[in-house]
């Protein structure tokens, strides 16, 4: 059997190949399955979702799946899904799911794993859950030991006041004006919610109306445009954007220039050193991080970590390490002192945070370094993946000779669609553009 989890989860097309009814109610059963024999107990899962339509359809097939698996189940409804990981292990939960895809498309959807203490799977998990695939209709509950299923209506509330909670004692966010783009998606009640709670003289929610079908349509962090014009139109003080699940956080200053994770973690980092917050002196980001964070973070005598692709593998590595900051460039920030995976609510109340201690312009304060020049090209194929071809290989180690210390190269086959992301990155733009463009184009040549 092809490997069924990618880099973040179970992810396909809905009503189609995973994403079938039928597909999902056997991973339920699987993954029930899993929990009974690791827990030895009746298990009981929390499942959450995002907005789109397909949802209507995954959610009660996997409470099939896993009421059939005999665990008792526990609806939230439309939740971001760092909420889903709260709960699971505020309600003592022996497992969180979160139906989404993330920042897809709404014709896509997906199945996130948390276990008993709100984290992601492991790989281990993971593998056996998998392996259970391949015998359907084992370890199925007797009649009388089927799973039972409540449906809660408090869950956007409570995770309101858990995300207020995160916030400075004493501290307002009294004269900020605020634009809050939730992508249609898991947060469009929750995080504008949350901003008013917390004291902002002005919300602006945009991206608020989902409908099924428009989550991540041109809104939310992978599409900030709305972002930057609504900022400067309104005269507001700063932006935030976040996916369709709620678990990024992409930022705009005043004057409408947009903020990556990469300068979210440098400032999160140096001001995390100076107030003595730092579990370890250090944080932990991804091979695509810019290499200006990593020059930042070195000239601030901390740790830089680089991990594999995925905020998972991120998390991994802070637990292993001791690190309690780590994110990637595309907004996953993970503070593991207020939860267990990232949350772009939390995240975004940490940077107001900060910039209301530095009484500064947010275009003063959320750019900290200036980004090597980089190029980041995505090359889909059909079929083999070019990454198993030998010429593709020498071309790239051909590439990060050429570079040396003075820039990095990544090429990697994407976790979660048929795509190989083409990265490099260096002092000379010249050469970053070149060497991408010569990469694109053998991939191109090797998918023809």
């Amino acid at each position: 059997m092809a490997k069924f989890f990618g880099t973040d989860g179970v992810r396909g097309l809905a009503n189609a190949g995973k994403m079938t009814p039928d597909s999902v109610m056997r991973l339920g059963q699987a993954a029930g399955r899993y929990f009974q024999a690791t827990h030895g107990r009746r298990p009981s899962v929390v499942i959450g979702k995002d907005t789109r339509l397909s949802g209507y359809m995954i959610e009660p097939a996997l409470v099939a799946g896993f009421t059939s698996a005999g665990m008792d189940v526990k609806l939230t409804g439309p939740l971001p899904t760092p909420a889903v990981s709260l709960l699971t292990r505020t309600l003592r939960a022996d497992m969180g799911v979160m139906i989404t895809a993330s920042h897809n498309k709404y014709h896509d959807n997906g199945i996130k794993f948390f276990g008993p203490g709100g984290r992601k799977l492991s790989d281990e998990a993971e593998s056996q859950i998998e392996s259970y695939l391949l015998e359907p209709g084992q370890g199925l509950a007797e009649s009388a030991n089927l799973g039972r299923v409540v449906r809660y209506e408090d869950m956007q509330a409570r995770y309101i006041e858990i995300a207020k909670a995160t916030f400075p004692r004493r501290m307002r966010l009294s004269g900020l004006k605020i634009v809050i783009d939730c992508a249609n998606g898991a947060a469009y009640k929750t995080a504008p919610a949350t901003l008013w709670e917390l004291g902002a003289e002005s919300v602006i929610p945009i991206g608020v109306s989902p409908d099924g079908t428009n989550i991540n349509k041109d809104c939310g962090s992978t599409h900030t445009d709305l972002l930057s014009e609504q900022v400067v139109a309104q005269g507001a003080d700063v932006g935030i954007a976040l996916d369709g699940d709620a678990d990024r956080l992409i930022m705009c200053d005043e004057k409408g220039r947009i903020i990556d994770g990469d300068q979210l973690l440098a400032l999160m980092g140096s001001g995390w050193q100076k107030t003595g917050q730092l579990a370890k002196p250090g944080i932990v980001a991804t091979v695509m991080s810019n290499l200006g964070l990593e020059r930042f973070i070195e000239d601030k005598k901390l740790d830089f970590i680089r991990t594999p692709v995925g905020d998972r593998h991120v998390a991994a590595r802070m637990r292993k390490d001791g690190y309690n900051l780590g994110g990637e460039q595309s907004g996953h920030l993970l503070m593991t002192d207020y939860t267990p995976t990232g949350d772009g609510t939390v995240a975004a109340l940490q940077v107001l945070a900060e910039i209301i201690r530095q009484e500064k312009p947010a275009s003063e304060v959320l750019s900290l370094f200036e980004p090597v020049p980089q190029m980041l090209k995505n090359v889909r194929y059909s079929g083999e993946s070019p990454m198993l071809h030998a010429e593709l290989q020498s071309a790239i180690e051909a590439a990060k000779a050429e570079f040396g210390n003075s820039g990095r190269v990544l090429v990697r086959a994407s976790g979660t669609e048929p795509l190989i992301r083409v990265m490099a990155e260096g002092d000379d733009p010249a050469k970053v553009d070149r060497v991408t463009d010569e990469l694109v184009s053998v991939i191109e040549r090797l998918a023809a």
